[in-house]
């Protein structure tokens, strides 16, 4: 029998995100966007809900989310759209090397169109230093990019003080929370992150739905649309939304609301009970943080 472990890399849909998208994939089957008739309607209020259901789980305003296929159009909208949005302040964009390859890539791209990347090293424990982020941050600096939690190795990275160089620095903080969101709280206030972005299944929601915290006020952040056609999604992502997905995605940070605090302290639990029988060998060290 084979045993999967990799959770990070993707989960199983929890019965009852499964339960909660049937309906709307044949019986309530309505485009969300058709707002002259009650199949359209009843998408529509469904979508309105599953927002406000993603808005709570990150402690963000309802008008803040935008809907996405996933983390990987929401990283490419978030850092894309920022370049283009802000290219009249400067082409400068600051990223550590162990971000996943979705901000990598995109920074890649934008390098190719004449914008200036810098990439900061981390320590082995996968911890960025605070004065290097300072120091990288120039006066045509338009956006930091610093994953909450890393998908290798966990580290979570000390993004409340890094908001505080990058916003004294009038730079924009983006933030990759996609392992974060589920295994540990998350709060964009808290965070102080202007753009965040989670994915459904690494939290035992769908694949193929995912959303970006985009925030409305101190600051207003601004971004370009990468998707035309149809000007879903306040303009920012064009596209007839996935209904069944996004109730999936709502309905799984309403679950992992709920009980994200029992099911880390008991895989924790575990964890540090398999970490420890490995270690105890003494042929075997942690890549990453113990501590964080």
């Amino acid at each position: 029998m084979a045993i999967y472990l990799d959770y990070n890399s993707t989960t199983p849909v929890d019965k009852r995100v499964v339960e909660t998208m049937l309906p709307y994939f044949n019986e309530k089957f309505g485009n969300a966007a058709s707002r002259t008739h009650t199949f359209g309607w009843e998408a529509e209020e469904v979508v309105k809900k599953a927002r406000e259901q993603v808005a709570a789980f990150i402690h963000a305003e309802e008008n803040e989310i935008i809907f996405t296929s996933g983390a990987t159009e929401a990283i490419n909208l978030a850092i894309k759209g920022v370049a283009e949005s802000y290219s009249a302040k400067g082409n400068h964009l600051v990223v550590l090397a162990s971000e996943h390859k979705a901000v990598l890539d995109s920074c890649l791209y934008l390098s190719k169109q004449g914008k200036e990347i810098t990439i900061l090293p981390v320590d082995k424990q996968g911890i960025v230093d605070l004065p290097a982020i300072e120091n990288a941050i120039r006066s045509d600096t338009i956006l930091v990019a610093v994953m909450l939690a890393n998908n290798e190795t966990g580290t979570i990275q000390p993004l409340q003080k890094i908001a505080e160089i990058v916003h004294a620095k009038g730079a924009i903080l983006f933030s990759d929370a996609t392992q974060a969101c589920g295994k540990m709280r998350v709060d964009v206030n808290e965070l102080n992150a202007d753009l965040l972005c989670l994915s459904a299944h690494k939290m035992y929601g769908p694949k193929g739905a995912g959303a970006l915290y985009i925030r409305r006020k101190n600051p207003r952040v601004a971004l370009t649309a990468q998707l035309h056609g149809g000007g879903h999604e306040r303009n920012l992502r064009s596209g007839t939304l996935n209904v069944p997905g996004i109730v999936g995605l709502g309905m799984a940070c309403k679950i992992a609301s709920e009980s994200f605090w029992d099911e880390s302290i008991h895989i924790s639990f575990l964890r540090t009970k398999l970490e420890q029988s490995f270690v105890d060998t003494g042929n075997t060290f942690i890549n990453g943080s113990i501590k964080n």
